[in-house]
């Protein structure tokens, strides 16, 4: 059950099989307005008529007249946004637990409860104190589309165009629901995350202050992040929250709403104990957001947002999708094994860096002691041989810290390779793979 923002979903079932027939979605209203909503709702399913302004005269009758409703089918009923109940009426979890003991989970009756706020729902349906906790019979957490998931929402787009998409709106599906597929990334990023008043331009801000009661340094602490400042003593310094071991305590409620995520090497053995680890923002319109929204906020106020665009995220954007590239490439690299599409099948696929070196994505299968090593490249110009022998120097470095009997090599490139890139590869002899993506389709 997690989720974070009023586009991310957070879901508990009470039962098994999902097949919603009856679906409520509570709002920001008082206790009155949604028993009332919730009544008319029960009785329109029910007896297909609609009685002006009926209501049950409380939670618990309208609950007994839902356990009447059920058949020998299974009734499947969703509320969503529960946390909006819960606030409204603090009293609901123990009636619904009373309601759920009593009669309801002797009926025919798969109860699932869903919400954006990640703090609430662990609050009212996870937490130990909660009156509902151990009655669930299961819980999702749905995280962000991947690449392949994403680029379905502007399927006809070259991939090259729909890698900055995702790259920029994330992969939260009310995000890029903003997107126009007719329009240029600049149209879009201009019209819906810098103009004022739209939904995207103040989403982090509604997010940050529906999960924490004192937003303001967590705000200075992902901002710090997205600017490239990935460990904690560089964060603190930057964020101007404490030292380190302060923003450590700030780092740890960020990791637990999923707005924060913590890498380390993937040939560490004990990642939770690693001093290796470093922070980055859980989902990419985050990272653009505190990159580029939050600095500029004055000027985008004032109307500027094709200059702010202009100026402050265009000269930079190559580099900010850098990384995220990476990301898209681990991403397709796990495609490829699932596939069987490798010369071996990874058990770990993740990036490795040390003081003296990095590696974009490594992949590697400890038993079999054989590695896959990749070098991402998002630049206007072919890759060519000369990066090949660059990886292969840092790769020397790896095999000091992790010798591994079979290295194979990897090159992933946003403006394609080079001839004699290509012929290497195609040797019979070769241990080079040219990543390949989704082949570019006239729009």
């Amino acid at each position: 059950m997690a989720g974070a923002g009023s586009a991310r979903r957070n879901c508990s079932a009470i039962s098994v099989k999902i097949s919603p027939t009856f679906f409520f979605t509570a709002t920001q209203t008082t206790d009155k307005n949604l028993l009332s909503q919730w009544s008319q709702l029960l009785w329109q399913h029910q007896a297909q008529a609609d009685i002006p302004d009926f209501s049950f005269p409380d939670w618990e009758s309208s609950l007994r007249y839902l356990a009447s409703m059920t058949t020998d089918e299974k009734l499947v009923v969703v509320i969503d946004e529960f946390p909006y109940l819960m606030e409204a009426n603090p009293a609901l979890p123990s009636i619904l637990q009373k309601m759920w003991d009593e009669l309801l989970q002797q009926r025919q009756i798969l109860l699932i409860l869903c919400g954006s706020s990640i703090g609430m729902m662990e609050k009212y349906a996870l937490n130990h104190s909660s009156p509902l906790y151990g009655r669930r019979s299961g819980q999702l957490l749905l995280p962000p589309l991947d690449f392949a998931a994403a680029r379905q929402f502007f399927p006809d787009q070259l991939w090259v165009d729909q890698v900055e998409k995702y790259a920029v709106f994330g992969g939260i599906p009310a995000y890029l629901k903003r997107v126009n597929p007719a329009q240029s990334l600049a149209e879009n990023v201009i019209r819906q995350i810098l103009t004022p008043n739209r939904f995207l331009y103040d989403e982090p801000l509604f997010l940050l202050r529906t999960e924490l009661r004192e937003p303001r340094n967590y705000f200075a602490i992902l901002q710090a992040i997205a600017h490239g400042n990935t460990r904690p003593n560089a964060i603190a310094q930057a964020s101007g929250v404490g030292d380190a071991r302060t923003v450590s305590k700030y780092l740890s409620v960020l990791q637990e709403l999923h707005l924060v995520a913590r890498a380390v090497p993937v040939t560490e053995s004990q990642p939770r104990k690693s001093r290796r680890g470093i922070y980055r923002l859980a989902d990419n319109f985050l990272q653009f957001w505190f990159r580029f929204v939050a600095p500029h906020r004055s000027e985008l106020e004032q109307g500027q947002a094709e200059r702010v665009w202009e100026t402050a995220i265009e000269p930079r954007l190559s580099e900010f999708i850098g990384p995220i590239f990476e990301v898209v490439c681990r991403q397709r690299i796990w495609a490829m094994a699932q596939a069987g599409d490798l010369p071996f099948r990874p058990q770990k696929v993740g990036g490795w860096w040390s003081r003296q070196a990095e590696i974009d994505v490594l992949a590697l299968n400890e038993t079999a002691q054989a590695a896959l090593v990749v070098e991402c490249k998002w630049r206007n110009r072919p890759v060519g041989t000369n990066i090949l022998a660059d990886l292969q120097a840092r790769v020397e470095l790896l095999q000091q810290q992790v010798p591994f009997k079979q290295i194979y090599y990897a090159l992933a490139s946003k403006s394609g390779f080079t001839e004699n890139l290509i012929e290497l590869a195609q040797a019979p002899s070769s241990s080079l793979i040219l990543l390949e993506f989704p082949p570019h389709i006239d729009p």
